[in-house]
């Protein structure tokens, strides 16, 4: 199937505010799921409801709040603006920022359930054997929960590839910028006599997120079975 112009803008507009928002959160979000899982604190139960209020709240309540926050007339995003020059509402780096908050949850469970899953006597021993507490990450967690990286960032990208709410709130609906794809069905859905255009959209939207979540799958399984050939 050969994509239309606009078939393929919104396509290309999609992957690359999907991969740029996992490329930002991957490291917040390994970092947030190793402190869940391996430390506990006062406050511990609210920073997790926190970090999993996206999956709970209304996208478009998101997409309002980071509005507010980020616009030119909020706190942060005022300073954004007249010290660094940065504007992020109505541009695709926004779309971005939108897609990583409500995907950002769905990689700290996955990691953190790997983490969960480590045999801490594992860590232990490399402990002992005198590595510091990083070595030990680096060396023997890490390379442990790698399929659950894999699972999280794969599923986080598709989260934020088929994220509507916060980003028409906060990006707003603009063609070459912000419209992505679910953006674009939503124009097509609203055009009368675009009836085929909005379901050869809705099919690519459905085969690429497959392709996504089959990719997950495969490497979380070539992972795993890295992990132990290593092991044997």
């Amino acid at each position: 199937m050969m994509l239309t112009p606009l078939e393929w803008e919104a396509l290309s507009l999609s992957l690359r505010v999907s991969g740029v928002a996992v490329a930002a959160i991957l490291l917040p979000g390994l970092g947030m799921a190793y402190v869940l899982a391996r430390f506990d604190f006062p406050g511990k139960t609210l920073l997790d409801g926190i970090v999993h209020l996206p999956l709970v709240l209304p996208p478009v309540v998101v997409g309002y709040l980071l509005l507010v926050s980020l616009g030119r007339q909020g706190t942060l995003g005022q300073w954004l603006h007249e010290t660094l020059g940065v504007s992020l509402p109505f541009t695709w780096q926004g779309a971005a920022l939108a897609g990583a908050v409500m995907a950002f949850p769905l990689l700290v469970r996955a990691v953190r359930l790997s983490l969960e899953s480590v045999d801490r006597k594992l860590e232990e021993a490399a402990r002992t054997l005198g590595a510091s507490r990083w070595k030990t990450f680096l060396t023997v967690t890490l390379p442990l929960i790698l399929p659950g990286i894999l699972t999280g960032g794969v599923l986080a990208f598709a989260r934020s590839l088929s994220e509507f709410g916060a980003t028409i709130t906060f990006a707003s609906n603009i063609p070459g910028e912000t419209r992505t794809l679910p953006l674009a069905l939503y124009s097509l859905v609203q055009t009368p006599g675009k009836e085929a255009a909005a379901a050869r959209l809705c099919v690519i939207s459905v085969i690429v997120a497959l392709i996504a979540l089959v990719a997950s799958e495969w490497l979380a399984r070539r992972a795993r079975r890295r992990l132990e050939g290593r092991h044997a």
